[in-house]
């Protein structure tokens, strides 16, 4: 019984983080998607494996495709590549959103202690005044959806969630 509960909730989780990336297209874009998935997925087993994708490039004429160069795009999927992978991959893609481990690691960056906060004035001025200066403005509408606690302490890994997935206020 407990892994049949844990099943159905595993089946919500995808469903909800696949609903956020069908809402990032339109619907014409997501059937010329699942197109290209299908000229992709050779054997139509609705997964995209190695085989897949070097048949694919034997069709376009590249036969020598080297085994890691398969591998590396295999494994931006980080598990197997599903419609709803492949949707998400380009989704990342097209809207330039970075994988959340790496927005993470930026924001660690200016978080020596490792409390999983960063001060929300310290980093507004380290964005206004560093590298590619944003504006004032730039910064409070990038910080607008950021939960800050009282303290005025921005809790970056719940941000980076909200980059990289939605924010689940803005669908309710």
């Amino acid at each position: 019984m407990a892994s049949k509960k844990a099943s159905n909730k595993r089946q919500r989780g995808a469903q909800k983080s696949s609903s956020n990336v069908f809402s990032m297209f339109e619907q014409s874009q997501i059937q010329e998607f699942k197109e290209a998935f299908g000229c992709i997925d050779q054997d139509r087993d609705g997964v995209i494996k190695k085989q897949d994708l070097r048949e694919t490039y034997a069709q376009l004429g590249k036969l020598n495709v080297k085994d890691e160069e398969l591998d590396e795009m295999l494994n931006e999927g980080k598990g197997p590549i599903n419609f709803t992978v492949f949707l998400t991959l380009f989704g990342e893609k097209i809207n330039g959103t970075d994988p959340e481990d790496t927005i993470l690691a930026a924001f660690k960056l200016f978080d020596p202690n490792g409390t999983g906060f960063v001060n929300k004035d310290e980093f507004k001025r380290l964005l206004m005044n560093q590298a590619e200066k944003f504006t004032a403005e730039e910064v409070d509408q990038a910080l607008a959806l950021a939960p800050i606690d009282p303290t005025g302490n921005i809790d970056y890994k719940s941000l980076c969630y909200i980059i990289t997935h939605g924010d689940e206020k803005e669908e309710s």
